[in-house]
């Protein structure tokens, strides 16, 4: 199948938030403009910068490059469940690998506890990547010390955007995710 794209690259050259903007060159020049699109696209899709959606984009293309898979061509099974913040994942996910909800490669199972933990297809392998527990700690303890402080006010979701700031552009993609056996 072949991919047209809609966005051209004026997308990564110039973010509308300066909090964005603040860690445009240095997180590009660390990860590359495939992750920085795919999280900028991934954000504006599911309406905020968050910290399970970034994750999603990063496992999406950690996935890729492990199994050296083109987008569209994977076949994803997440166990993120749908219930929020862990089921953010999915979006990144999907926005990542191009394995959609609406293209049937996509498939969201509901554990009883719903983890940042997906399954990733090719016709040749498989391979399941998990958040690693000290990254699924600091954001556990995070958006708890948060909501202690703020609630669900602004000031909780001005510091979780800050936060989710902070792990998009500190997080190495190779170094916060397992292979599972």
């Amino acid at each position: 199948m072949h991919h047209h794209h809609i966005l051209n690259d004026t997308l990564s050259a110039e973010p509308c938030n300066t909090d964005i903007a603040a860690i445009a060159s240095q997180t590009i020049a660390r990860y590359g403009e495939k992750e920085w699109r795919y999280a900028l696209l991934t954000s504006e899709l599911h309406g905020h910068i968050g910290i399970y959606a970034l994750l999603g984009v990063k496992m999406g293309l950690f996935a890729r490059e492990l199994l050296g898979a083109e987008a569209g061509s994977l076949r994803v099974v997440t166990y993120a469940g749908s219930v929020p913040p862990v089921s953010c994942l999915n979006d990144g996910l999907q926005v990542a690998t191009e394995a959609t909800l609406g293209h049937g490669l996509i498939e969201v199972i509901h554990p009883f506890t719903p983890c940042a933990e997906a399954e990733f297809s090719t016709r040749q392998s498989t391979i399941r990547l998990r958040l690693k527990n000290e990254q699924k700690a600091m954001i556990e303890d995070k958006v708890q010390s948060l909501t202690a402080l703020y609630g669900r006010s602004d000031g909780y979701w001005h510091s979780v955007r800050q936060f989710a700031l902070e792990c998009w552009s500190e997080w190495n993609r190779k170094d916060i995710f397992e292979l599972c056996h």
